[in-house]
């Protein structure tokens, strides 16, 4: 099979958002966006604790886009102004569809405070196209023990399908665009060719770990981590010289002008405005502290 070349590798370096510090891989000054997703951050481990919590981010709103939470260790309990409310547990993805508007809250549950530990996770912004960013807004939360997965390699490789398809397996999250997210386990020394639909952009993330793409580029943590591939290949091939985690996201492009500012993700700076307007005007919703 042909391979997709490599159009960009790019370091996932810490920045500070308040009081946390956190990776961001996407957007850097290399990489402004990877269409149809706009950002990816990669938060932890923090150890939490009750003399220790800092990721406990309170109501805010999001438009336009799609804010999607993979844990990888801990738990999160998630609110939000459709009355949802569900804890989320390590391997757990919660996929939150903004559309025209919401208001949600989220941080480590009481009882996670309480008992002290790790929590680890990404959060990824995917664009919405303009027919669907004022579609209403709507919550999936789907359970580790529930995603299937596909194995590779006499499972020395195992695909977590999220959404999307690969080898004929269908992910349980309900997408709005063409997407496909799949969470990739080696074990040292897996093999594996993973393919990328041709229609799709395609970026690859390490979470941990140290593998080898295409026989000749290295994914290190703490120093390249992130893969953007260009759209001429059929897909990819991955050798872990240890036991990794990785991400992989692709999709089709919008190919539509992004503005954005704070939690909103529009066309036209006039829609920004206006989603500040009816955010003020409590038309996202209402959440109260807790």
């Amino acid at each position: 099979m042909k391979t997709n070349t490599i159009k960009t590798i790019g370091r996932s370096d810490f920045v500070n958002m308040g009081p946390i510090r956190l990776r961001q891989p996407l957007p850097t000054q290399q990489i402004d966006i990877i269409d149809p997703f706009i950002l990816l951050h990669h938060y932890g481990p923090y150890h939490i604790s009750e003399e220790h919590n800092p990721f406990d981010l309170g109501p805010h709103p999001h438009r336009g886009f799609e804010p999607i939470t993979f844990l990888f260790q801990g738990e999160q309990l998630h609110r939000d102004s459709l009355g949802n409310e569900s804890v989320v547990k390590a391997g757990d993805v919660q996929w939150t569809t903004a559309g025209r508007g919401i208001v949600h809250a989220e941080g480590p549950t009481k009882e996670f405070i309480k008992k002290g530990g790790y929590i680890e996770g990404i959060q990824l912004w995917l664009n919405l196209p303009a027919d669907k960013k004022m579609m209403p807004a709507n919550y999936q939360h789907e359970r580790n023990k529930d995603f299937k997965v596909v194995s590779i390699d006499d499972d020395n490789v195992k695909i977590k399908v999220i959404a999307g398809e690969l080898e004929g397996v269908y992910g349980r999250i309900q997408t709005q665009t063409s997407v496909n997210a799949f969470i990739i386990d080696t074990y040292e020394e897996g093999n594996a060719f993973i393919k990328i639909p041709s229609t799709h952009q395609a970026m690859l993330y390490l979470i941990h770990g140290d593998v080898t793409l295409n026989e000749s580029e290295t994914l290190i943590q703490d120093k390249n981590q992130l893969i953007e591939f260009n759209q001429d290949g059929e897909g990819f091939s991955i050798k872990a010289h240890k036991k990794s985690k990785l991400l992989l996201m692709s999709g089709e492009p919008l190919k539509e002008p992004v503005n954005s500012y704070g939690p909103y993700v529009m066309n036209t700076q006039t829609e920004i405005l206006e989603a500040m307007r009816d955010y003020q005007m409590g038309k996202m919703g209402f959440l109260p502290e807790r």
